[in-house]
Formats: structure tokens, sequence, C-alpha cells
């Protein structure tokens, strides 16, 4: 899809989705996405994807699962409003757009949703913020949205492939919209 995509429309990965001409530039997030995603969303449970579609292809995509983390791994001011015992959050593990369609703002729509899905969250079971696996070449992206760092929490360090960086985005600072 060379150009600038035309209006985006977010939603949730459904099992008849095209995910193998999808191409981020990184072959893990690709592997993930045409291999996984719909096996962890369909079979296992475990997280869901949503897709950025635009003119009837993917362009970009998000997962997510909930999870907890320890209030001591908090951000220093985050962490001394909250009791100490494990706290939910949404957790975004991956987000890739495809190399075609970068700098259009489809990370950002992927963003957004990822968004609502925490403030959802929060009203149906709880979420103290969003926990977000990023990758090495992300952070000052991440920093940028509000996100810090926080302690050693996450795991995904295989072999050649980095472990990512975690960050965490507290509810108060989640946009509404």
């Amino acid at each position: 899809m060379p150009g600038k995509p035309s209006t985006v429309e977010v939603r949730r990965l459904e099992p008849s989705d095209e995910r193998r001409g999808f191409r981020s530039g990184d072959a893990d997030l690709d592997r993930f996405f045409h291999k996984y995603a719909g096996q962890n969303q369909f079979k296992h449970h475990l997280g869901t994807t949503y897709v950025a579609v635009s003119r009837g292809s993917i362009v970009g995509y998000a997962t997510v699962s909930s999870c907890h983390i320890a209030a001591d791994d908090l951000p220093t001011r985050t962490k001394k409003r909250l009791p100490r015992y494990p706290l939910p959050v949404l957790r975004l593990a991956r987000l890739a757009v495809d190399e075609n369609a970068r700098g259009h703002g489809i990370g950002l729509a992927l963003l957004r949703a990822v968004f609502i899905v925490a403030r959802e969250m929060e009203q149906l079971a709880g979420c103290v913020g969003v926990l977000v696996d990023a990758k090495t070449g992300a952070v000052e992206f991440y920093r940028r949205l509000g996100c810090e760092e926080v302690e050693d929490v996450l795991e995904g360090e295989c072999g050649s492939r980095p472990a990512p960086v975690p960050m965490f985005l507290p509810r108060v600072m989640i946009p509404r919209s």
C-alpha cells in the first residue's frame, strides 16, 4: 500500500483477516502477527490483537493482555498512592506498523484504541495503567507519551532478541479520547 493511507479503522483482529502480507521490518513482530496472534486470541484467549485497516489491508497492529505489577516496581510518584499488593494493568505487548504506512499516525491510532481498552478495563475489573513492552528503538516514542521506565518486570529476552524495556503510563495520564 504505497502512499498515505486513507481513513483507518481500528478494530479487533478477526479470524478471516489476511495477515501474511504485513511487513513491519521487524522479523519478531511479523512472525508473531503472522503465526501466533490469531492462536493467542481465538484459541488460547491470552490477549487481544487490534488491527488498523486501510483500503482493505492491515497496516498496523497492537496486542494487549491483562496482567499485574507489584506496586514497588512502579515509578516512585505513582506507587506512593497505591496499595502494596499486585495491581491490575493492561499490558501492551506488541505494536507494529507496516513499513509502507509509517508516518501517517497509524501507531497513534492503535494507541488510542489501547487507551480505550484500558479505560474500559478500569471500569470493568480495575486498571492502574498501561504497562508497555517497549522495543529499544521505541523508548523515546513512549517517553513522549508520558511513559516511564519501571523495574525489570518483563521477560522476553531470547537469544539475539533483546529484552523489551518495561515502561508504565499511569491511569491518570491515559488520554480520555
